[in-house]
């Protein structure tokens, strides 16, 4: 796999090459800014990226815009876009295209090696990845009549596991439970929130954001 970098903090961009390079991923660039961003995919043309949401100069939005403007020269790049905090209104714009092959991940998932391993691996492969913490902090802030305050603790892991993006054998080997089971589960969550079921894992985060934003 070839990655461009996209990350302010000199620290934790050399700590992505490294941690990329170790991994046998060919970092084609790592960069700073916006601008040098976008320059490297467009010459690199790389199979995925990895982009900071804050960026100079004003460390507002910068990454979030280059990640959607790279993906408009090159229609279907796997992006992944990392945050400090849990802001879902970038998560929600990242994924208000309607398209594959983007991720949302808070920076401390960088530290857990196997994580971030995985969610970039997910999003070069065409899945849509989204923080579950992001989840985690929407359910709270829900009202006391909300649907979702209706799901059962189990149900409530089954949709944080949904938003990262997994499919049912994967949520199913997580939570050592049947495939049976994880469908089920399923079934009961969509039902619950009042949403179409779906096989498809994009549209499954898709659907689980709409309703978590409503």
């Amino acid at each position: 796999m070839r990655v461009v970098i996209a990350e302010d903090d000199a620290l934790l961009r050399e700590g992505l090459v490294l941690l990329l390079s170790n991994e046998g991923i060919d970092v084609e660039a790592a960069v700073d800014n916006a601008e040098d961003f976008l320059a490297a995919v467009t010459h690199a043309r790389p199979d995925a990226a990895v982009v900071d949401v804050r960026l100079p100069p004003s460390y507002s939005d910068e990454g979030l815009r280059a990640a959607a403007e790279a993906r408009r020269r090159i229609p279907g790049l796997p992006v992944l876009v990392l945050s400090a905090y849990v802001e879902d209104s970038y998560a929600a714009e990242l994924l208000a295209d309607g398209a594959d092959s983007v991720g949302y991940l808070l920076k401390e998932r960088v530290g857990r090696v196997e994580k971030f391993l995985e969610a970039l691996r997910r999003v070069a492969d065409g899945a849509t990845v989204l923080d579950p913490e992001v989840v985690s902090q929407l359910m709270v802030r829900r009202r006391a009549d909300d649907p979702l305050r209706t799901l059962t603790p189990r149900e409530g892991e089954v949709l944080a596991l949904m938003a990262e993006g997994h499919g049912n054998m994967a949520i199913a080997e997580k939570l050592v439970v049947t495939e049976t089971a994880v469908s089920k589960h399923i079934r009961n969550i969509f039902a619950k929130l009042g949403l179409e079921p779906s096989d498809s894992g994009h549209r499954r985060v898709m659907a689980v954001l709409a309703h978590l934003r409503s």
